[in-house]
């Protein structure tokens, strides 16, 4: 006698199983091409770098990239599960005893969009914890290669009643603290029908962000139709910190999704375009349904009856279909970071298409 639920869990444990292996397998494919990268990279142009701090760096860099090509491990371990419950004829004792497909699908489409909020909630912030940690133990480590490679950097701050405008040569971090060296300020003043009228210009040798302003030192400030008057130190407000600094200096992807709805809003008060955030944080929002869509695409693709024959080959299909959506997920990520698509379009499109050919030929497959 089956008992209630028995069927759901029995194929969402063989799921969860060949999940596992699925991510052990690309985890380690990860690592071992991210090891040989570092060791490439980071290991010829440093003395200092042993294997331990390789493995260090490869640890903190690899769970990134696994992260990105999580989709995969939905696709490869739905479809080696049921493929392998295919093969046993366990689908088929189910099909006769009169279980729909539905049935035993769904469970694994809701674990795969659980296991989506649970990767953008809790993975995504360790993981640019990680990248960040990643980025300071490589340039301590390439100190000496580094020293003399230009590091710029631009940034703007301000309000609706002052907006500034910062041009330095070189940045580093020192202790957590952001600090700029050979930098102008541009100061503007924002007028009541919205313009910008230059106020005055700072240069400085060294500007540190201190909380709530800019210590400059070996200042020279000017200002229109005024000689330059120059100063050991001046301060020059602000209501950047160093977490909201360095997002700044950041790609998109190294940003926790916590922090992607401030550093949208900070960033467009200072004036910047905040579309690459934005399509961030709806690429996150819609990363559980994405992973739910690989899961029943990969299932629907594997219900073929083994006596029918023609199983691999449609699995096969089912593979490449998902590698076509994938891709098509970059390609509108890139068409919504360049505003030719509006980031919630760009972000919901493929996965909304991937579970709708799922579910179709799911709908085909089961109900003919």
């Amino acid at each position: 006698m089956i008992g209630p639920g028995m069927i759901e869990r029995y194929v969402l444990r063989k799921t969860l199983a060949s999940l596992g292996a699925a991510l052990a397998v690309l985890g380690a494919l990860v690592m071992l091409i991210a090891f040989v990268d570092i060791a490439r990279n980071v290991g010829t142009r440093s003395e200092d770098a042993g294997f331990g701090q390789l493995l260090y760096l490869t640890v903190l860099q690899a769970p990134a990239t696994l992260l990105t090509l999580t989709p995969f491990i939905f696709l490869f371990g739905t479809l080696g599960a049921f493929v392998g419950l295919n093969r046993r004829s366990e689908l088929i004792a189910m099909r006769a005893a009169g279980v729909s497909a539905w049935r035993f699908i769904l469970p694994a489409a809701f674990a795969a969009f659980a296991m989506g909020i649970v990767t953008v909630t809790l993975l995504n912030p360790l993981t640019a914890a990680m990248s960040t940690r990643f980025e300071t133990e490589r340039d301590a480590l390439m100190a000496g290669y580094l020293k003399n490679a230009p590091k710029g950097a631009w940034l703007r701050q301000g309000d609706d009643k002052r907006q500034i405008v910062i041009r330095a040569r070189m940045r580093d971090t020192v202790g957590g603290a952001v600090r700029l060296r050979g930098v102008s300020f541009f100061v503007y003043d924002v007028q009541p029908n919205g313009s910008l009228v230059f106020s005055r210009r700072y240069e400085a040798a060294e500007a540190r962000l201190e909380p709530g302003f800019w210590r400059l030192t070996g200042v020279s400030e000017a200002t229109p139709g005024a000689g330059a008057l120059r100063s050991e130190s001046a301060s020059v407000p602000s209501d950047l910190d160093e977490r909201t600094a360095s997002d700044r200096f950041k790609n998109p992807q190294a940003v926790a999704f916590w922090r992607l709805p401030e550093t949208i809003a900070r960033t467009e008060a200072a004036g910047f375009s905040a579309t690459p955030f934005k399509m961030r944080l709806q690429q996150m929002l819609a990363t559980p349904l994405l992973f739910a869509a690989m899961s029943v695409l990969a299932a629907a693709f594997s219900l073929r009856l083994m006596r029918l024959g023609g199983l691999a080959a449609l699995a096969g299909s089912g593979v490449a279909l998902g590698f076509g959506f994938f891709f098509f997920n970059e390609l509108c990520g890139a068409l919504g970071k360049a505003d030719v698509l509006g980031p919630i379009l760009a972000a919901w499109t493929p996965p909304a298409a991937a579970l709708l050919a799922g579910l179709t030929l799911l709908c085909y497959t089961e109900d003919g």
